[in-house]
């Protein structure tokens, strides 16, 4: 057992030139991540101003990629991969060197910062700036290898006749010395382990924006050009950018000809013209899916340690098995990528009755219906028989909310049971052991014992009334699947106030056995009155009195109304006046729509 007291690291204080050097010769990776450049130009000023005047920029922490033994049987140590730091090397790298970046809109720029030598300050440079002959437009010029201290002083001091000569070319010295200025090198042992070496990427990050084993997975990816890992993490990005922006095409088209040419943009491509918002995957999403269905894994510091070349029964590295890993995955993100597929599982939710984005309430659930899609397609099993597959799978995770807690876990049982039993008779199983009738009886009308406006069994409830095609309540033409698309407002069956003036509390009046989905103009009508005053006009209204609260007038088309959203008869009889009595009667009202709404999928 190893001892939990040895220091897993060393710490090198190292100057910024060698670490530009080790950077520029690729010893040290720095991977175009998740999010491009993040920092603005001000930042880099501010860092540039720190080091000019002595201050520290922190430490940089790097792990070398453990050696991976080649084809030949000899090893071969990767890349240092910075874990922490990207952006302060880059904003290096931009304003010192004149590297191109690029910004969070995905577009390349150069960042220039200005130094003005009389007065020794930074500021980002502007055309102001530009037509000042006091500041240095861009000090990037200043470190280029062939500028001459003596030559850019004399040239400033020809262009400001007061300047001081040996005060500029002091400034000029001091402002070139910034690359001997130290930076502490924290690098890790390169026989850490994978899943060390996560835990320390993401504790090292947890003070900023708290990162995950999908940021290190997509690190990883990036850093390795030998298997075109920057092309592929560029088609995970845009890909999930392109989901939620599809006009962002024409950036890329414009910003990045050579990916716009490349094997993924035709897989990409198509979402610019996409009309459809139900499922916006973000790459860790995408991740999950690709690499479950691909490698019948469900955990992401696994991908890590492949993509790493990590031999699982040997615990050694190997090339063969980085090289394996990167095709493996490539097939995954063009599986996932596919129009075909991702239409087809937006298809599917919809016909479901998952018809906005806002009736999903696990991105997970939506993840590993995709594998099934995509594990099931790879089988040829038959196109309805993977589609009842895949909405009851889904539909079943939500009800039992599989996978809302520890998701790689369950997600590495599933796909690994999968494997071992066959596709159709897991799923078969699974869902009889998890929705059997005491489920439907007893189970699910107590879990809809609440407040929670995201319950995943209200919004179960409303995809079964958009599935079975129920009208809104009280309306003669408006279905629930048309007030869904509208994004329309709950209406309280026992009305808000009216509960309140009662004395009772928000988690009270605003359970989700309270509420039902009506027209603004219903809604509005009925506004405070009691149950037994506006059911009582509803009972008129049919039997030919006044019409008061929609347009139904036939007795027969308001009782089945009610049915279809799930209302007690008791409330229209006038003996169901107790709230609570009302919310237990409902729950298993709606509980029992659930189970149709299941039946049917």
């Amino acid at each position: 057992m190893r001892n939990l007291s040895t220091q897993r690291y060393s710490v090198t204080p190292q100057p910024i030139e060698t670490l530009l050097t080790w950077v520029k010769s690729g010893d040290i990776a720095i991977p175009e991540i998740q999010r491009p450049f993040v920092w603005d130009a001000v930042k880099v000023r501010n860092l540039l101003d720190s080091l000019y005047q002595g201050f520290p920029i922190g430490y940089l922490i790097a792990w070398r990629n453990p050696a991976v033994r080649l084809k030949d049987g000899s090893k071969s140590e990767g890349k240092r991969i910075l874990i922490d730091g990207q952006q302060r090397v880059t904003a290096l790298m931009a304003g010192l060197l004149g590297h191109e970046v690029l910004t969070k809109n995905y577009e390349t720029v150069h960042i220039r910062i200005a130094f003005n030598p009389l007065t020794e300050k930074f500021e980002v440079s502007n055309p102001a700036l530009q037509k000042d002959p006091s500041w240095i437009p861009d000090i990037a010029g200043v470190f280029s290898p062939n500028a001459s201290l003596l030559k850019l002083t004399r040239s400033y001091v020809d262009a400001n006749a007061n300047a001081d000569e040996d005060a500029v070319y002091e400034a000029f010295d001091n402002l070139r010395k910034i690359t001997h200025n130290h930076v502490g090198i924290i690098e890790l042992a390169s026989d850490l382990d994978i899943e060390t070496v996560t835990e320390i990427f993401i504790r090292v990050n947890s003070a900023g924006a708290p990162l995950s084993q999908a940021d290190f997975a997509m690190s990883k990816i990036a850093a390795n050009e030998t298997y075109g890992g920057p092309e592929l993490r560029k088609a995970i990005d845009y890909f999930c950018h392109l989901a939620i922006a599809p006009d962002f095409a024409s950036k890329i088209e414009k910003n990045d000809t050579a990916f716009a040419s490349c094997q993924y943009w035709p897989s990409c491509k198509w979402l610019k013209n996409a009309k459809d918002d139900l499922y916006d995957p973000s790459y860790t999403d995408m991740l999950r899916v690709a690499f479950t269905s691909q490698f019948r894994r469900g955990r992401l510091e696994d991908l890590v340690a492949l993509l790493s070349g990590r031999n699982f029964e040997t615990k050694q590295y190997e090339e063969a098995i980085a090289e394996q890993s990167f095709a493996t995955l490539k097939a995954g993100v063009l599986d996932f990528m596919n129009k075909t597929h991702f239409e087809r599982l937006t298809m599917i939710l919809r016909s479901a009755g998952i018809v906005t984005n806002d009736l999903i309430k696990s991105q997970n659930a939506v993840n590993f219906a995709y594998i099934l899609y995509l594990t099931g397609r790879a089988e040829d099993i038959p196109s309805h028989d993977l589609e009842r597959m895949v909405s009851r799978w889904y539909a079943m995770s939500v009800l039992r909310g599989r996978y809302s807690s520890s998701p790689e876990t369950a997600f590495d049982f599933d796909i690994r049971q999968i494997d071992a039993q066959g596709l159709k008779r897991y799923t078969d199983a699974v869902i009889d052991a998890e929705l059997p009738e005491s489920f439907w009886t007893g189970t699910l009308p107590q879990n809809m014992e609440t407040s929670a406006s995201n319950s995943p069994y209200f919004s179960a409830y409303k995809a079964a009334q958009a599935k079975l095609g129920d009208k809104g309540f009280l309306s003669r033409d408006i279905k629930v699947l048309d007030l869904l698309l509208n994004r329309s407002d709950v209406h309280h069956v026992f009305p808000r106030d009216y509960l309140k003036k009662q004395g009772l509390e928000r988690g009270r009046y605003n359970q989700i056995a309270n509420f039902v989905l009506a027209q603004s103009e219903i809604n509005i009508k009925i506004g405070n009155s009691a149950p037994e005053v506006y059911f009582t006009h509803l009972r008129n209204q049919v039997r030919g009195g006044k019409k008061k609260y929609g347009g139904i007038t036939d007795e027969g088309e308001l009782l089945r109304n009610l049915k279809e959203n799930c209302i007690p008869m008791g409330l229209l009889e006038g003996s169901l006046t107790d709230y609570n009595e009302f919310l237990e009667e409902r729950r298993r009202l709606m509980a029992n729509k659930i189970k149709t709404w299941f039946e049917k999928l």
